[in-house]
């Protein structure tokens, strides 16, 4: 899962959290699929984490197609909130799709990937507060998600390889064939 989080001040008079929005891949490209997750007002490890979950949730809903196009927005206590779109393949019409997922579901969610990934959680909080980024610059932040992080809890999915990628993403090799 492509993700790329963007921080943005907070909409006046609105408590939204954050917007999750999946942009599906281009027609015959095999560039995948990606969710942007844009953070509002002060970014941290819990939001992102919050927010995460509201992409990996919105992923999990059924009737899921690769090219979905979803828009969520995820308030404190009521959930993250909204819709999905996709083209049916034998008829060629719209089809939609409501989306409401609970603020329980977020919090075991995002709290399993903060167990699993949080160092990499916060340095990407930590990138997107650096205060050097230029004026005026939109501060945002491409990764990948593994598919081991968005497996549902209980599946046993190890977050090895998940982590392998943050450090490969931070430049950070490391070797295992001493272990």
């Amino acid at each position: 899962m492509d993700v790329l989080v963007m921080l943005e001040d907070r909409p006046e008079h609105s408590t939204v959290l954050a917007h999750v929005n999946s942009v599906p891949s281009p027609l015959n490209s095999e560039r995948p699929s990606r969710d942007v997750v844009t953070l509002f007002g002060d970014a941290t490890p819990e939001s992102l984490a919050l927010a995460l979950a509201a992409a990996v949730e919105a992923h999990r809903e059924p009737g899921e197609r690769p090219a979905t196009i979803r828009h969520v927005a995820l308030w404190p206590e009521r959930g993250a909130v909204g819709d999905a779109a996709w083209r049916d393949d034998s008829t060629g019409r719209l089809v939609t799709n409501d989306l409401a997922i609970p603020f329980a579901t977020l919090q075991q969610t995002a709290e399993r990937l903060l167990v699993e990934s949080g160092a990499a959680i916060r340095r990407l909080v930590a990138g997107l507060l650096m205060p050097d980024w230029p004026e005026g610059t939109r501060r945002a932040i491409s990764f990948s998600l593994t598919p081991h992080a968005v497996l549902p809890a209980g599946a046993g999915a190890r977050v090895d390889a998940l982590l392998d990628s943050y450090r490969q993403a931070d430049g950070i090799e490391s070797d295992h064939d001493g272990d």
